[in-house]
């Protein structure tokens, strides 16, 4: 299981931000506030786009 920081698209203002795929907290834009991404144990649930893995 590899750990890897994504950067994902925000589906309400179309802001790009880079998430970590196993957050442990819920994640969400840091412009509308919209959910990203929520825990489940191991990797995240992502909620939105996955435009690209950033290494």
């Amino acid at each position: 299981m590899d750990s890897k920081f994504l950067k994902v698209k925000c589906k309400n203002c179309k802001n790009e931000q880079v998430i970590f795929n196993k957050a442990s907290m819920t994640v969400k834009c840091l412009v509308c506030g919209n959910v990203l991404a929520e825990p489940k144990g191991g990797r995240a649930d992502i909620k939105t786009k996955v435009i690209e893995v950033v290494s």
